[in-house]
C-alpha cells in the first residue's frame, strides 16, 4: 500500500496537468493507496481555495475518490461523516473537527454559523463561548 500526498489526488481529480494527471491516475489505479485525514483536508482546501471549485463539486469529487475500492482512509468513518455534513452545508474542515469530537460532551467554539448548522443537522453538541 502506498501513502499519497494531496498533490497526487488533486492532479488525478482535475486533470489540469496532462502529464502529472496521467501519472497520478495510473498510480492510484494500479495500487492500493492510503490517505491521511490531513491530506484530504488539504485537497478540499486546494480545490476550493486555489482552484475556486464550487463546494458541491469539491464534495462530490472527494466522495467519489474516497469511494474507490483501492482507497483506504486513515479515518473512514470520520471522513464519511464529515463529507455527509459538508454535503448538507457545513464547512468541510468544521465537519472534520466536529466528527472527531463525537465522544466528548460538547465542542466549544465562537463560530455561531457552525453551532447553528450542527444543531440543524443533529451533528452533535456544539456550545458557543
Amino acid at each position: 500500500m502506498l501513502s499519497i500526498d494531496a498533490n497526487i489526488i488533486v492532479r488525478a481529480l482535475l486533470g489540469d496537468n496532462p502529464f502529472q494527471s496521467d501519472q497520478a491516475r495510473a498510480l492510484i489505479k494500479a495500487n492500493r493507496v492510503w490517505v491521511s485525514t490531513t491530506v484530504l483536508l488539504e485537497v478540499e482546501w486546494v480545490l476550493r481555495s486555489a482552484y475556486k471549485l464550487p463546494k458541491s463539486d469539491v464534495i462530490a469529487n472527494l466522495t467519489a475518490f474516497v469511494g474507490l475500492a483501492n482507497v483506504t482512509l486513515q479515518e473512514h468513518q470520520r471522513v464519511a461523516t464529515a463529507l455527509d455534513w459538508a454535503a448538507k452545508g457545513m464547512d468541510f474542515a468544521d465537519a472534520l473537527h466536529l466528527a472527531a469530537t463525537q465522544s466528548s460532551d460538547s465542542f466549544v467554539t465562537f463560530d455561531q454559523q457552525l453551532a447553528t448548522k450542527a444543531k440543524g443537522m443533529g451533528a452533535g453538541a456544539v456550545q458557543l463561548l
